[in-house]
């Protein structure tokens, strides 16, 4: 079993669904950025979501762009990505572990080699941000032959075709988006189409996370409540980061509170 595979079914057994924080690697600063991946770890998450510092994030608003700002303007390198999730997998073996990449990442440094240094540090998916459905499914087939999961994108308003595709191409998980636009906590999540997760479902999608605009522990409820398997919280994470730039205790404990916080919801 992959390691989301015996995540979902240890959380199905428990009665539980999964939380996964996302915050940028390299924010504010490469070792920082390590202390504060080992805080979410520490306060319950089921899961890591991880963004690689791209100069422009369209998928994501002003939150997480600046985060991407700070890693880029605090030197993260490429060698220094490889080096925290290499780290991070030492310090959780079984916890999985995915990418959230805009294409250009990959192009620069090649797909083959990009996803064989993925697969060498230990990372269990790659979702790449800016690329339609139908252009993912060629990244899809190298990232499967490096043991490694393709994560798609599901809008709000997809059409049974796009589900359908999803569904075929997709593995690890589906991130579903509870409403359109970009990220943000100050845009609140939307109720989920429990229609559509069951669409999913029937197309034999893998489990769902709900991810945009969840930031309360009652958003983790709302998604778990329309049949979602989780939920995944970007912005709201990344705000404490950047609340606490001048104090990296406090920031680490604020951080391993909020998880905790949001685990406790599922």
């Amino acid at each position: 079993m992959s390691r989301y595979e015996s995540m979902f079914a240890q959380l199905k057994q428990n009665g539980k669904g999964a939380f996964v924080p996302f915050v940028t690697i390299g924010d504010p600063n490469p070792q920082q950025s390590l202390a504060i991946i080992k805080a979410l770890i520490d306060g319950g998450a089921d899961a890591l979501e991880l963004g690689l510092p791209f100069s422009d994030p369209v998928a994501d608003g002003p939150v997480i762009q600046r985060a991407n700002l700070r890693a880029l303007d605090a030197g993260t390198r490429f060698d220094d990505i490889l080096t925290i999730l290499r780290e991070v997998r030492a310090y959780a073996p079984d916890i999985p572990i995915g990418l959230l990449v805009y294409a250009n990442l990959i192009y620069a440094k090649g797909a083959e080699n990009f996803y064989t240094k993925m697969q060498d540090v230990g990372v269990d998916s790659v979702l790449i941000a800016d690329v339609p459905t139908k252009e993912a499914a060629r990244f899809a087939d190298i990232a499967k032959q490096h043991q490694i999961d393709a994560v798609f994108i599901c809008p709000p308003d997809a059409s049974d075709r796009l589900l359908q595709q999803v569904a075929e191409n997709c593995s690890g998980y589906v991130y579903l988006l509870s409403r359109a636009g970009v990220t943000g906590a100050e845009t609140q999540m939307q109720a989920p189409a429990s229609e559509l997760i069951d669409k999913l479902a029937e197309h034999g999608a893998p489990p769902v996370l709900l991810g945009f605009g969840i930031s309360q522990p009652e958003h983790v409820q709302k998604a778990l409540g329309a049949g979602a398997h989780g939920a995944i919280s970007g912005s709201a994470v990344v705000a404490i980061i950047e609340k606490n730039l001048d104090n990296e205790a406090q920031q680490t404990e604020q951080l391993k509170q909020f998880v905790a916080q949001m685990k406790s919801a599922t």
